[in-house]
């Protein structure tokens, strides 16, 4: 994996650490890979 700098506003990040903090995610990261994951199958995959 490559790492990357990425800018967020604070609201997204207390929201990452929410999901981070409950137990559904293990990571900040693995939060962020899920979403982008979503979006590429939303915007390019789906609509092939």
């Amino acid at each position: 994996m490559k790492i990357i700098t990425v800018k967020l506003p604070e609201q997204f990040l207390e929201s990452i650490d929410e999901l981070v903090n409950t137990g559904r995610y293990e990571s900040r990261s693995e939060v962020i890979r899920a979403a982008i994951g979503d979006f590429i199958r939303k915007e390019l995959w789906i609509k092939e």
